[in-house]
């Protein structure tokens, strides 16, 4: 692979006598990695399942390497059923450096596509709010999938740029992660486009943009809340310099100092970087804190929408034949659409909200159609109707290919788990299975 002279310049400063085996790291295969979802399942329940080996990460508790040259990963049933997030190993680094806590408000403010909000909402185990944002709509829609497949049900999904979303939630959260789009520079090994598309200008243009969103996202943090701030570059001026820009720019917030076991040191106490040399494509992090010590603000919203009680018990009684034991959620409707949110807990106006909680269903007549959401967010023991199959049950591969299946003699809206963890769900009636998993997300 030809390097730009440019970036060999950089790269020679940033590793040193490191150099050459960076660049012979380019004869071997990429990193590969997958990150265990705790909302679905825990690494000693899952990795058995695994039809490839696994091998323990040091970057983040629940991360491990798989072969770099598995194919067919996104067909699996334990990936449809969201039992982990296929993620570069050294990209899962930055989420551990939030020390997250349960019940923490969490705002991922560059979410797409959404391995680190997968993390944090794994952390979070079901607790707390975490709020992901991209203000691409087109990634949006992605990053809005993979909240649903991973089971997330205590989030926000936006699409709004830093300078219009954090004003309105200002000293909201306990914790904010900004994994701030770059050059991309820990992409070349893997990736030969994120190479040609390199340059000077697009490394200066990036640090630009990163300055201006870090000086958003310190808005929405709380005093005495962490900001982790990542890239997956390896550049000077999008790493330490903008990490010092930033801390010279915003005097409320210090240096937090990392004290891991990964990565390479940096010049600076409070940053660590992983290349292939630490077994990473690469990544940079750096940790911060806000001065001072509060509660986190309740954000603001001047109205809620007066609810059609006739619309809300009707959604409730839906509910209550879904579920054993509901979540303990708020019923939202808006128009025909019902929502589970999170209580004691707003939005501000004017945003553009993808999703609040869980997306039940919707109104078609007097009758409820209900989401592919609302049964992938739910524990198998919640629900009234489950039908539970093994990897190895040909019905698993036939209902994840859209296919009507043989069930027991259940009757209406049942859930489909595969080993324990659910897929999707179908209607039954007559011994039958009548498949209701989304067509964009099966098997073909």
């Amino acid at each position: 692979m030809e390097l730009p002279k440019d970036y060999i310049d950089e790269i020679n400063k940033v590793l040193k006598d490191d150099c050459d085996a960076y660049f012979k790291s380019f004869d071997d295969p990429p990193f590969r990695g997958i990150s265990v979802n705790r909302l679905k399942t825990s690494p000693e329940k899952l990795i058995p399942l695994l039809d490839f080996e696994t091998k323990k990460s040091p970057f983040y508790k629940d991360g491990y390497y798989i072969p770099s040259g598995i194919t067919g990963i996104g067909a699996s049933p334990l990936h449809h059923a969201g039992a982990f997030y296929v993620q570069e190993p050294s990209a899962s680094s930055a989420v551990g450096l939030l020390e997250i806590e349960k019940g923490d408000h969490v705002l991922d403010l560059c979410a797409a596509p959404g391995g680190k909000s997968a993390q944090i909402a794994s952390c979070l185990g079901g607790s707390g709010l975490i709020w992901s944002n991209e203000p691409v709509r087109s990634r949006a829609k992605i990053l809005l999938s993979n909240h649903e497949r991973m089971g997330i049900s205590n989030g926000v999904v936006s699409s709004q740029y830093p300078h219009e979303l954090c004003p309105k939630l200002e000293g909201a959260f306990d914790k904010v992660l900004v994994d701030a789009p770059c050059s991309g520079e820990g992409m070349f090994r893997k990736n030969p486009e994120a190479v040609r598309e390199w340059s000077r200008e697009n490394v200066l243009a990036c640090a630009r943009r990163q300055a201006e969103i870090l000086q958003y996202a310190a808005m929405s943090l709380r005093e005495g809340g962490i900001l982790v701030y990542s890239t997956c570059t390896f550049s000077p001026e999008e790493n330490e310099m903008t990490v010092k820009s930033f801390l010279g720019n915003c005097p409320e917030m210090e240096a937090y100092d990392i004290e891991e076991s990964f990565g390479r040191e940096t010049e600076l106490k409070n940053a660590v970087r992983i290349t292939p040399l630490e077994g990473g494509e690469g990544h940079f992090a750096a940790r911060f804190r806000k001065k001072g010590n509060s509660p986190r603000r309740e954000i603001k919203c001047k109205s809620v929408p007066k609810q059609n009680k006739d619309s809300v018990m009707a959604a409730n009684d839906f509910i209550n034949d879904i579920f054993l034991t509901p979540p303990d959620m708020d019923i939202f409707v808006f128009g025909s659409s019902i929502f589970l949110r999170p209580k004691n807990i707003f939005l501000p106006d004017k945003l553009n909200i993808l999703r609040f909680g869980i997306y039940v269903g919707e109104f078609v007549g007097k009758r409820i159609e209900p989401a592919h959401s609302l049964f992938v967010t739910a524990k198998p023991s919640s629900l009234r109707r489950v039908l539970d199959l093994s990897i190895s049950d040909p019905r698993t591969s036939d209902f994840l290919s859209g296919m009507e299946i043989d069930c027991g003699s259940e009757k209406g809206y049942t859930a489909v788990a595969v080993e324990g963890m659910i897929t999707g769900f179908g209607k039954a009636s007559s011994s039958r299975l009548k498949n209701k998993y989304p067509k964009g997300l099966r098997n073909l």
